[in-house]
């Protein structure tokens, strides 16, 4: 088998668009674009699975069916079950299963991954359902982020493990003149891939965090193995499940790919990492457990944690624009995502404007009005903010409103679908920029600090600070003058953060475009690697030359 002409078009368009980091987009995003009934077919589906067993995956010999999903919108359990293994016979089989699977070729393997995700692309709308009731994701922000955008986060990341791995020729006749004569050897090169890969999942976004790793391993030849969160498995077992489809198809070892789900009170996570035949460990999470995960000896390990990101205030065109982006941006999914800005840097000097200055105090009413006004527009409000995943970060959220000046208070933001949903508005603190060890910490969850300073040197520099000390995936920044823009730019490249400049409208710095933007740039103590550049991949597979006389 190799690459029918199909996929051999939809990989080597992703690879172009790789390249050219201009606007791509294998799987749309609009719900509309997989016709009038597919949602109607999804919810079908979703409600149908609700307390009945997860059968869909072709693994052997469960020890049990264990299952703990709780809906942050009805606050009921989901009632589905998985089944269970014992972690050592998961790995055995992993191990079997890498002996077949490091053979193919990299367009066999493509093939397999492709056909994996068409088939992904048909359950976009159960994926949605089923992220929507563990993460507590928006409706629309769960079909996105778990469907299309995850998949074409996917297709990046076996686009990239394709073409790297044909960046050398196979073989040459290598021929160097020795005198009179010439030495001729044959040569002929392998890229030979490490092993068994772990991709630990998180909570909050359990397929858009957990595929690019996963697809990355698998298409360089290793075999994975799936531990999603406990709280969050339905998604990514659809994920697993039509990727063992697709293998099975094709006539290969379905243990190519695994689940491996465990309970909260019995994690199995540790013993999967430390074991000595797993050489490969994606993770997204808490940075107490990605340093841990980063300690492990002889792994390679790509690492998403935690981090602080800033938004600079200095000057703007026009206020309103610039408060209702930023407003929207804290309140997208109750800032549960690890691109939410936290800390808002604002001089106290005031914030420069095309109609003069607007005081430090007018920014910070006008941003809070803002944020408010989102939460308690009766659509608007729900559908923005979602539902807060855990309880750990409801507690969390009544527990800083004591640390510092209240300007917002959190309360219950009600939803007409769902009553019981557990949606709180944000908290938004004041704090000066000497108090750091209030904003210098990730306060995950529905939680804003504006920062006053002395201007907005100090802004840039406490910014940076953060970054480099406890890392930052993004920083905003909002600026009329260029000069001030460059200095920010140059300035926050040194402690390898990004900046998005000036966002008004239906763009947000929380948004990381596939294809385009690098998520995570691994400098930072925000993680190790970004998916997705040529190291991504590169580093779960060793290229081997061997000669001999030709």
């Amino acid at each position: 088998m190799s690459l029918s002409n199909s996929n051999r078009e939809i990989i080597e368009n992703a690879v172009k668009a790789i390249h050219a980091r201009t606007f791509f987009a294998q799987y749309p995003e609009s719900p509309k674009a997989y016709g009038e009934e597919a949602s109607a077919e999804g919810l079908k589906l979703f409600n149908d699975q609700l307390g009945k067993k997860f059968d869909q995956l072709h693994q052997q010999d469960p020890v049990g069916w264990i299952g703990e999903e709780v809906s942050p919108y009805t606050l009921k359990p989901l009632g589905i079950t998985y089944p269970c293994y014992e972690t050592d016979k998961v790995i055995v089989r992993a191990g079997r299963a890498f002996d077949e699977w490091r053979k193919l070729s990299a367009d066999d393997r493509a093939e397999v991954l492709i056909e994996a995700l068409e088939r992904i692309k048909a359950r976009f709308f159960e994926i949605a359902y089923a992220t929507q009731h563990t993460t507590g994701q928006s409706f629309v922000m769960s079909f996105q982020a778990s469907g299309p955008h995850a998949s074409d986060r996917a297709l990046e990341a076996v686009a990239m493990g394709w073409e790297e791995l044909q960046r050398f020729p196979s073989s040459v006749t290598w021929e160097k003149p020795a005198g009179k004569g010439v030495i001729k050897l044959e040569k002929h090169y392998h890229a030979v891939p490490k092993g068994i890969g772990l991709v630990i999942g998180c909570s909050t976004f359990p397929t858009w965090n957990t595929v690019p790793g996963l697809f990355a391993t698998l298409v360089t030849g290793n075999t994975a193995i799936v531990k999603p969160h406990p709280k969050s498995v339905y998604a990514i077992a659809i994920v697993v499940a039509e990727i063992q489809n697709a293998l099975k198809q094709a006539g290969h070892d379905t243990n190519i790919c695994q689940l491996a789900v465990d309970s909260s009170d019995k994690l199995i996570t540790k013993k999967l990492a430390e074991h000595p035949l797993v050489k490969l460990i994606d993770y997204t999470g808490s940075s107490v457990f990605g340093n841990y995960v980063e300690s492990l000896p002889g792994k390679s390990t790509f690492t998403e944690k935690a981090g602080v990101n800033s938004v600079i205030i200095d000057s703007v065109a026009d206020l309103a624009p610039v408060v209702q982006n930023l407003a929207f941006s804290v309140s997208l999914y109750s800032g549960q995502m690890c691109t939410a800005p936290q800390n808002f840097f604002v001089p106290a000097e005031g914030v420069k404007t095309a109609s003069g200055v607007v005081s430090y105090d007018e920014f910070v009413k006008a941003f809070v009005a803002g944020i408010d006004g989102i939460a308690k527009h009766p659509a608007m409000g729900p559908g923005t903010l979602g539902a807060i995943q855990s309880e750990a970060t409801v507690k969390r959220v009544d527990a800083v409103k004591d640390i510092a000046t209240l300007l917002l208070e959190s309360g219950k933001v009600a939803n007409a679908e769902f009553p019981d949903a557990r949606t709180l508005s944000p908290t938004v603190l004041e704090v000066d920029a000497k108090d750091f060890g209030i904003y210098e910490n990730e306060l995950f969850g529905p939680i804003v600090l504006v920062i006053k300073t002395k201007n907005t040197r100090q802004s840039l520099e406490l910014a940076r600070e953060m970054a480099v000390k406890h890392g930052a995936i993004t920083c905003g920044a909002y600026t009329t003058n260029d000069e001030i823009a460059k200095e920010i730019e140059e300035e926050m490249e040194t402690s390898f953060t990004p900046v998005s400049f000036n966002l008004t409208g239906g763009i947000f710095v929380n948004q990381h475009a596939t294809f385009s933007d690098f998520h995570v740039t691994g400098g930072n103590p925000a993680g190790n690697a970004s998916f997705t550049n040529p190291d991504y991949v590169n580093r779960r597979f060793v290229w081997v030359g061997h000669r001999k006389n030709g």
